[in-house]
């Protein structure tokens, strides 16, 4: 038994068959409108 994984399929694994894709930011942080928002609430 060895203490690496076996990586033969991330060797022949074909990069070409990917989509591309876009990334969204999904939880953006809050602005600073939103910030003074809050600093006036409190």
């Amino acid at each position: 038994m060895s203490d690496k994984p076996d990586v033969t399929e991330v060797t022949t694994f074909d990069k070409t068959k990917l989509k591309k894709t876009e990334t969204q930011e999904k939880n953006p942080l809050p602005t600073k409108e939103i910030e003074q928002e809050k600093a006036e609430s409190s």
